[in-house]
């Protein structure tokens, strides 16, 4: 079987423009399927994908956060560590507009706009993180230290 080639996404530009070294991981996207289904088809620890969350404040702000796949965001704890009144999921339709990316292959590197990025504090400690390369079914394998290089995002501890 001839191997896939890497996909020229938004995100793959930013890494390679960074000089970020990555692995490229394809799967079959499966929708609504999450990290459960990357994970399970790429044989890695659900815990090392990390999901790109397009989320906006009260005053309709976007912002991302990058979070555990076998996590969930506490918006509450969010809103507190940001000092927001409130922290909330963005629809797929506003996502997409602020990311540039569809909801499923969000990625945080080479986002449409500037968006602060936060960053729970346990991702720090993986060898080697999964997250989205910009398209659906596409994964990079990246050490986490680069995406904080490339990302700039604030450490938070808001998982549940």
């Amino acid at each position: 079987m001839a191997k896939e080639k890497t996909p020229v996404t938004p995100a793959v530009r930013a890494l390679r423009a960074a000089k970020v070294p990555f692995t490229d991981h394809l799967y079959a996207y499966e929708d609504k399927g999450g990290t459960a289904v990357s994970s399970r088809e790429l044989g890695v620890d659900e815990h090392a994908v990390v999901k790109t969350l397009i989320m906006e404040d009260e005053a309709k702000n976007p912002l991302i956060v990058l979070m555990h796949g076998d996590r969930q965001v506490s918006t509450k704890e969010l809103a507190r560590a940001i000092g927001a009144k409130s922290v909330t999921p963005c629809s797929p339709e506003t996502a997409q507009k602020h990311s540039g990316y569809m909801v499923g292959g969000t990625s945080p590197f080479g986002t449409r706009r500037p968006m602060p990025v936060y960053l729970e504090e346990t991702i720090l400690a993986l060898p080697k993180i999964y997250i989205n390369g910009g398209k659906r079914g596409y994964l990079v394998g990246i050490d986490p230290r680069d995406a904080v290089r490339l990302l700039n995002p604030t450490p938070v501890r808001v998982a549940i």
